[in-house]
């Protein structure tokens, strides 16, 4: 299978990708990610931790790492629409947090909406550019209090 565009030549921007490091331990990084994102505008109604399932299921001795999936409803039900309902099937917008070393953190995201745009699962329009930029917005003041 060829993929329908080359990985290597894609910038990070166009995926919407952010990244900083904390210097705090792994739990304490798991709640400052959840409540910037959630004084940004966004929910977390889902969360977990690969590492606990991969270590418990299959021995992966993976250090920690976790999965905040944010959302902000009104966007995500105008993003429904637009996408006529196939965006959902890569919600919510996660956070991740994983240990690099003991005491310091990496927190990454990348942007649902620039990528379901990207690959054909949303419309290259209007509507989806103003979801895409009200989306980076509501990520860069969250991650500018990171």
């Amino acid at each position: 299978m060829t993929l329908p565009i080359d990985p290597a030549e894609i910038d990070p921007d166009d995926i919407g990708a952010k990244q900083t490091t904390l210097e705090m331990d792994h739990e304490d990084a798991i709640e400052h990610v959840r409540e910037v994102f959630t004084d940004a505008g966004f929910g977390v109604p889902v969360e977990f931790s690969p590492s606990e399932l991969l270590n418990e299921k299959v021995d992966a001795d993976r250090d920690p790492y976790y999965v905040l999936g944010a959302c902000n409803p009104a966007v995500a039900d105008e993003a429904l629409e637009v996408s006529n309902n196939k965006i959902g099937a890569i919600f919510p917008c996660n956070v991740v947090i994983w240990e690099e070393s003991p005491g310091t953190q990496r927190v990454y995201h990348v942007s649902i909406m620039r990528i379901a745009r990207l690959v054909g699962m949303a419309p290259d329009d209007d509507a989806m550019a103003d979801i895409v930029a009200t989306t980076g917005e509501l990520v860069d003041d969250a991650f500018a209090n990171l």
